[in-house]
């Protein structure tokens, strides 16, 4: 599942292509008909992104496009010559040389305003709208549930996934399974800094890089690979780069969740 990072991007570049234009809105697949019918020809203001969860925005419409990519969900765009649409394609947007077609997702709706805000209630803050942490840290002090658990609650935190949870708890040294209460306030801030660092390099690169300078053995320009880029995640067995103990894995709360034992104690 596309983390918030890609959202975000996502959202920045199809700003780009789109904002300001009136589209033709169709569903190939025929989910999503009805909602296309109430878009097409509409002008879209603008595109932004809460965690997980993508806006569309119309200037002439009292509704608001929702998608969520979840895990099968993805986007593709062109500028000049696209190529026909997928039988699962559920909405393509166009205008003037430039197709935006979406499949596979796991919500595609329209919202009014109302329910709009409701569903961002609901969502905790988001590292990349720089919004104040308070409230995650409170939920976290209440919580001795693991804090690897709650990192990908989005009620939490909005915008974390499996890989940023293990790569920034490794950063810090923190057990994925410390009780979530057990995080002082300075520390949290610390981690909340070092996240949004890492989210806002992800949405500008388009990958997550979380391999600090002292621990590379490359230059940034080559670290594509994931095993390149990474400390934990996916690195099951092999050695921590800054201990040589293998990397564990097991599951927590039915997601994989990633460790050095030594690093990080528990």
């Amino acid at each position: 599942m596309p983390e918030g990072h890609t959202i975000h991007r996502y959202a920045r570049l199809q700003r780009k292509l789109l904002g300001g234009r009136r589209v033709a809105a169709s569903s190939p697949q025929g989910r999503f008909a009805a909602g296309a019918a109430v878009l097409d020809g509409a002008l879209l203001h603008d595109i932004d992104a809460h965690g997980k969860h993508m806006f569309y925005r119309f200037a002439d419409r009292d509704v608001s496009l929702h998608v969520h990519l979840g895990l099968y969900g993805r986007f593709r765009a062109y500028e000049g010559d696209a190529l026909p649409p997928t039988p699962l394609t559920r909405l393509v947007l166009s205008s003037d040389g430039v197709e935006l077609q979406l499949s596979g997702p796991t919500i595609c709706e329209l919202m009014d305003p109302a329910a709009e805000a409701a569903l961002r209630d609901r969502l905790g803050p988001d590292p990349l709208h720089d919004d104040d942490p308070d409230e995650a840290f409170v939920a976290l002090a209440r919580r001795r549930t693991p804090i690897g658990q709650i990192l990908l609650d989005q009620r939490v935190i909005a915008g974390i996934g499996n890989v940023y949870r293990a790569e920034v708890l490794f950063l810090f040294g923190i057990h994925p399974n410390r009780p979530a209460h057990a995080l002082d306030r300075a520390t949290f801030d610390d981690l909340w800094r070092l996240l949004r660092e890492l989210m806002i390099a992800g949405e500008r690169r388009g990958r997550i890089i979380t391999l600090q300078p002292a621990d590379r053995t490359l230059p940034m320009s080559q670290l594509i690979a994931e095993e390149d880029r990474l400390y934990v995640y996916n690195r099951t067995g092999l050695p921590c780069r800054r201990c040589g103990t293998p990397i564990i894995s097991w599951d927590l709360a039915g997601r994989t969740v990633f460790a050095c034992p030594r690093c990080q104690s528990a």
